[in-house]
């Protein structure tokens, strides 16, 4: 072939189970994609052995083609011989098809016909066994690219992205999608055997999956604080479970809901949500939300837990519904239960402000507390709690079957529902610029839009001065070495409140001491994005800083450098700075030890880009010197957020972050002088800067 003919060839090892979708991964892919694509079968269609399948891969790869291994490689020892494929021109990726072990287990088991005979109770017992063996795979073991998927959605953007793959295009190098390693183990394969007939099998379960998939696409861009925010409520199905009104009237009166509310809120968003992939309820309102030609961009259903929308499906919502009992406690079962047991005691509180009782028909909305694990771990900003009307012959003040009231009951629940969506909708949007309001950036942190709220300071400090600062309680000695004080908005106390109290939010942080405390940014900017927070009190930003904190920074930039060296033991090719904003969004020092990739969909605006790559990010160990050399640190304006947008390695400009982004994931140029200097990033020594 032509130099300019020749394919960019790659070797995918899928890594997973039986039952895990391998095949099926490989079978979709090779269906749509216009890359050249062979797989390792042999005679007939017919998995061979390891030589042969080594044999047959060779020979693809001297004919042009990519090739897929479709084996379990589940260690190290198994992927080695197929990583030595890898070449110049051929790159080797490995897709990890991570997903729950009760399903691969369930798919396993109701297999038929299987050319091994996995399948049946065989079957169960072969998956445990390799899933009690594993070994997953790094970036270091010879891989350029490692995708991780654990759930059916991440399973479908895997797919897309290999499928869209032409001939001459290539994908960006490293480790994505990998999730903190779950301490919880798989379960024991007799006490699966007892559940083995409630998991729903392969048929049933793809009108859930397809929602999901759906669903994920659509809210692939959604962020919650972005500028064009876009307002998401997540609702189960009010009274269909426990109180077991009829799903066809239910389904009816949802979607009339729907179509009625719709236009009253904008462009926000209405998300029916199920646990359940069969889901019957999900099943019906989608067709008849079609039937309707209801914009399905603005109302579908969605298959997950509704209180890991985020974390765990890619769904970002700020407001969730309950279906809550009478007395608006936790306890019982589903929705209710699980609401309460992820928001803490918090929300009960938070509830209790609000009412202590509910009436079917009636619902009652709640902010959530800053301190509210689901806030800071979701982004749900508001619960509303909703009680439908009881059908169930077997709980008291039942309707006795009556749905001539029951449905009148519904449509009011529902419309309670939606109101209380609406006026959250209506209070978020009422001043989204507005001088005193602070937007929540992707990070986690809230940034400034402007100076109103400056009006608060206390002292005599100048107009020009005041203006610059953000709202809090900071010490500013550049001018006249007063102290300004102002009051730090709820959302700006999230860091400070977990330095102070770490033990109360065992879900977010990953390390503390007396002295610092560690949590991952709620919002990476890259791969690899942590937070080291100062524990000490009027610490609230590098301003504050002086000689007597110098070991306490140290103390910082050693825990940095520790998790550094985590990271890069489980990827060597990661690059990072450790630094601080010169100017703090939230209240609490906190040093960032982030990685120079930027790979990351929370990396949105201007701001957000240069306040990481601009001189407005203070790397720790000039901090450092600063410190022990003048006894304080040197801040830089904000007015450097404003800057143009420019690569952090060649430094070339661009228009946006879209191709920003594009140009950075494959820009090799050496960092910029003064970057390399001073030990500002920190790298292993066979990685090129």
């Amino acid at each position: 072939m032509e130099d300019s003919e020749k394919t960019n060839q790659i070797v995918v090892l899928l890594i997973g189970p039986p039952g895990s979708g391998k095949s099926t991964f490989c079978d979709t892919v090779m269906r749509s994609s216009l890359r050249p694509w062979s797989r390792d079968i042999i005679n007939n269609g017919k998995a061979g052995t390891k030589a042969q399948c080594l044999k047959m891969a060779t020979s693809s790869l001297k004919e042009g083609k990519s090739v897929f291994i479709d084996r379990c490689n589940l260690d190290r020892e198994q992927r080695s011989e197929f990583v030595k494929l890898g070449g110049p021109g051929i790159e080797v990726h490995a897709v990890v098809l991570e997903l729950p072990a009760q399903v691969c287990i369930s798919r396993s088991v109701k297999r038929t016909g299987h050319e091994g005979n996995l399948q049946g109770g065989r079957a169960a017992a072969v998956v445990n066994r390799m899933l009690q063996s594993k070994e997953l795979p790094k970036v270091n073991e010879g891989f350029s690219r490692v995708m991780f998927c654990y759930n059916d959605a991440d399973v479908e953007n895997a797919v897309n992205t290999y499928s869209k793959l032409g001939p001459m295009d290539t994908l960006p190098s490293g480790c994505f999608g990998e999730k903190k390693s779950d301490t919880k183990s798989q379960p024991g394969i007799m006490k699966f055997f007892k559940k083995v007939n409630a998991l729903p099998g392969s048929s049933s379960s793809n009108e859930g999956t397809n929602a999901m998939r759906k669903a994920n696409e659509k809210t692939e861009n959604f962020r919650l604080g972005s500028a064009d925010i876009v307002h998401t409520l997540a609702f189960p199905s009010v009274s269909t479970a426990d109180f077991q009104f009829d799903l066809e009237k239910a389904s009816d009166i949802i979607v009339e809901k729907a179509e009625e509310f719709l236009p009253k809120v904008g462009t926000a968003r209405l998300v029916l949500v199920d646990l359940s992939h069969g889901s019957k309820i999900l099943s019906l309102v989608k067709a008849k939300a079609s039937q309707k030609n209801i914009d399905s961009e603005r109302f579908f259903t969605f298959v997950g837990d509704i209180t890991k929308l985020r974390s765990e499906g890619g769904l970002h919502c700020n407001v969730i519904a309950n279906a809550t009992n009478w007395r608006l406690k936790p306890g019982g079962g589903g929705v209710n239960a699980a609401i309460f047991k992820a928001a803490g005691p918090d929300l009960e509180t938070a509830t209790r402000v609000r009412a202590n009782t509910l009436l079917p028909g009636k619902a009652v909305v709640v902010p959530l507390p800053s301190t509210c694990p689901l806030l800071n771990a979701e982004g749900i900003t508001h619960v509303i709690h909703v009680l439908g009307p009881n059908m169930n012959p077997n709980r008291p003040d039942n309707l006795s079957n009556d749905y001539t009231k029951g449905c009148k009951t519904l449509r009011e629940a529902y419309t309670s529902l939606f109101e209380g969506f609406l006026s959250v909708v209506q209070d978020q949007s009422k001043f989204p610029k507005r001088s005193n309001q602070t937007a929540v950036s992707d990070s986690g942190e809230h940034i400034k839009e402007d100076s109103e709220r400056n009006k608060k300071y206390k002292g005599s400090q100048d107009k020009a001065v005041t203006n610059n600062m953000e709202s809090g309680s900071l010490e500013d000695t550049r001018d006249s070495g007063k102290k300004m004080s102002k009051e730090w908005s709820t959302w700006a106390l999230a860091l400070h409140t977990i330095a102070m109290h770490p033990e109360r939010h065992e879900n977010v942080v990953l390390e503390f001491s007396d002295n610092i405390v560690v949590i991952n940014d709620q919002y990476p900017k890259a791969r690899k994005h942590v937070l080291v927070l100062a524990r000490q009190e009027s610490l609230d930003g590098l301003e504050d800083v002086r000689k007597e904190n110098l070991q306490l920074l140290q103390e910082m930039h050693n825990v940095g450098l520790k998790w550094v060296d985590r990271f890069q033991n489980e990827d060597a090719s990661l690059i990072f700075r450790l630094g601080y904003h010169s100017v703090p969004s939230m209240r609490q020092l906190h040093l960032h030890v982030i990685s120079q990739d930027f790979d990351s969909d929370s990396l949105k605006n201007k701001k957000h880009w240069n306040s990481f790559t601009s001189s407005f990010f203070r790397d720790s160990v000039d901090v450092l010197e600063e410190v022990k050399s003048q006894g304080k640190a040197n801040v830089a304006s904000e007015d450097l957020l404003k800057g143009e947008l420019r690569c952090n390695r060649c430094r070339s400009a661009h228009p946006n972050i879209p191709k920003l982004k594009s140009h950075v994931r494959s820009c090799r140029s050496q960092f910029p002088e003064h970057v390399l200097q001073n030990s500002r990033l920190v790298a292993r020594p066979e990685t090129k800067l």
